[in-house]
């Protein structure tokens, strides 16, 4: 995984970078079956390797397939933000319990609650389906809502940009009519 992200960063082709990004994916998702999470693992493969892929795709489509190269003032003001937001991120994690903890709240509040109440709760004697389909069908329905608005924000963005080259070439620049 480690090659494929060092090797997205390094290439310049945009196409190739897309189909990285799908491989990268996959790996994630395979991770997640490896680690007992089949269900992110799900939903890594079908958002990460699936929609985000035939959006990327879409969106290529609509630019260039080289990405112009150099440093601007709007790389660095980005540089800025991501480390300010992964340094919050870092900071999030200090106080989480550590792996496998059997004091940690899950532990303690959230697994003798599932185990004990989803089949009167919601009449399904399997309780990881119960839990799926239940208990955490908002947050399915929410990341659904994220990518639908991503994809609706990516077009609205290079919609604008096309508008604007349209524009540009019904305006054209330096003709003067003649009178006659």
């Amino acid at each position: 995984m480690a090659l494929v992200a060092i090797a997205v960063v390094r290439i310049r082709n945009l196409f190739a970078v897309i189909m990285l990004t799908g491989i990268y994916s996959l790996l994630a998702a395979s991770l997640f079956v490896l680690l007992d999470a089949v269900d992110v693992a799900l939903t890594e493969a079908a958002v990460g390797a699936g929609i985000m892929i035939i959006l990327m795709l879409a969106a290529l489509a609509l630019t260039t397939s080289e990405e112009k190269a150099g440093i601007t003032r709007q790389n660095l003001v980005a540089l800025v933000i991501v480390l300010i937001t992964g340094a919050a991120l870092i900071y999030g994690t200090l106080d989480m319990p550590q792996v496998g903890d059997p004091q940690a709240p899950a532990h303690t509040h959230l697994a003798p609650h599932f185990t004990q109440q989803s089949v009167e709760e919601i009449g399904i004697p399997n309780m990881v389906a119960s839990v799926l389909a239940s208990y955490r069908a908002l947050d399915t329905l929410g990341e659904a809502v994220v990518v639908l608005t991503a994809a609706v924000a990516v077009l609205l963005v290079i919609g604008s940009g096309r508008a604007r080259q349209r524009k540009r070439r019904r305006k054209p620049a330096g003709r003067r009519e003649s009178r006659s």
